[in-house]
């Protein structure tokens, strides 16, 4: 049932203040929620839980909401990717019940005596009115999952590296059955138990066209944010899940994996023909690989131009050569800030700069083209970067889709 006028003005008034502790409020959620139910500690990051990013989130999204309450159209896409992530953990409506109660009662105490009965009965309605909406839409997407809903066991069945810091696996599913589809672009969550006695889970960008025998997904080591002085230099919240993959995951190693899900995705039921144009940078490559496998088995007549910016190696680097050699409508251009000893212009790479679209023609980007279409995936402020320069040129914003893996901090800048 939706608020009523009165209800609706109530939270808004709220809003400011909650605002304004958004930090505290996320600290006593998490807190008291998860020191009073340790098992939902399988559910959530625990990097992002200690630098903060996953409370911040979660606080952006709820009281965004708040804020839209009669008019939340422009969600609608934040909310696509919230369920999508929660279907590919497993959540279920018994979450939110639990959520619910830690999350009003963070408000509370945020509030004092301002959460008043009445404060309290409307923020307890608008809660369940985005509960239910998100609840009904993740119930879509489990019926479209099948029989695959919960975690699958898969053995390891090949490891390849890429680069001195990325690497392939190859995913066969235990039950040796037939592997469902997916859309290229869209991703696959992978638990195991970390120390600590936790489960912990991870999205990774399946990173090849689909085959019903095995899923392919690519991990970069996760050294974690960098702090250097005159004397050292140390790494803080080093990624947990990734870096097990990469140091102690072997040929036969069994994971838990999830159905395949995300919003981001080139759609293969639209057999539209208009030239892609692929951005990337770092491993935010993983995607554009599987959307271009995809495209050259399925439409080999149609334009990419592929744009990929790195370090020093690039991930596929001999794989996207032969594309280029092999096919006259597949475009690439490279830009490497540290080209290492053997990179030669023209060849390994286009560019000795971080990527610039600017840098770029016209015929590059497609921009005499009314109907192109745009994928960006990397770093969050490189993709806002990146689609903020395609508009400036005369790109609707409707032909630019982004790869976020968070709901909160970006989603709310893009809003």
């Amino acid at each position: 049932m939706a608020l009523t006028y009165h209800q609706t003005k109530l939270v808004k008034n709220t809003i400011p203040v909650l605002r304004e502790h958004g930090e505290r409020i996320s600290t006593i959620f998490y807190r008291t929620m998860l020191t009073e139910h340790p098992e939902l500690n399988d559910y959530f990051n625990g990097v992002n839980l200690k630098n903060g990013r996953q409370p911040r989130a979660l606080t952006a999204v709820i009281l965004n909401f708040a804020a839209n309450i009669n008019n939340i159209s422009e969600l609608i896409p934040k909310f696509e990717r919230m369920c999508n992530k929660h279907c590919s953990l497993g959540i279920k409506p018994e979450h939110y019940d639990v959520v619910g109660k830690y999350l009003l009662q963070a408000f509370g105490e945020v509030l004092g005596p301002a959460m008043t009965p009445e404060v309290l009965a409307a923020w307890t309605k608008a809660y369940w009115v985005l509960a239910k909406m998100l609840i009904g839409r993740e119930q879509q997407l489990y019926k479209d999952f099948e029989a695959w809903t919960a975690w699958r066991p898969f053995k390891i069945d090949r490891v390849v590296q890429e680069t001195d810091d990325v690497y392939s696996f190859y995913l066969v599913p235990q039950d040796g059955r037939r592997l469902p589809k997916y859309q290229p672009g869209q991703y696959v969550s992978v638990q195991i138990q970390v120390p600590g006695g936790y489960l912990q889970s991870r999205q990774y960008s399946l990173s090849d066209s689909w085959s019903e025998k095995h899923y392919r997904i690519s991990v970069k080591r996760d050294e974690g944010s960098q702090y250097a002085n005159s004397v050292s230099k140390s790494y803080q919240n080093p990624g947990i899940v990734s870096n097990i993959l990469i140091n102690y995951m072997k040929v036969g190693s069994v994971l838990s994996v999830s159905h395949p899900a995300g919003e981001f995705f080139l759609d293969t039921a639209n057999d539209s023909n208009v030239p892609l144009v692929l951005i990337s940078a770092g491993i935010g490559i993983t995607p554009m690989i599987s959307i271009t496998n995809t495209v050259l088995q399925t439409q080999p007549g149609r334009q990419i131009s592929f744009i990929h910016g790195s370090r020093r190696t690039i991930p596929f680097e001999e794989h996207i050569a032969q594309l280029r050699r092999k096919n006259a409508n597949f475009h690439s251009k490279v830009f490497k800030s540290h080209p290492i000893d053997g990179d030669r212009p023209g060849f390994s790479y286009d560019y000795d700069c971080r990527l610039d679209l600017a840098k770029l023609s016209d015929l590059d980007l497609f921009l005499h083209n009314t109907g192109a279409e745009y994928y960006i995936c990397g770093p969050e402020q490189f993709m806002v970067d990146s689609s903020a320069y395609l508009v400036s040129r005369g790109v609707h914003r409707s032909r630019i889709k982004i790869e976020l893996f968070t709901t909160g901090e970006l989603a709310a800048k893009q809003g």
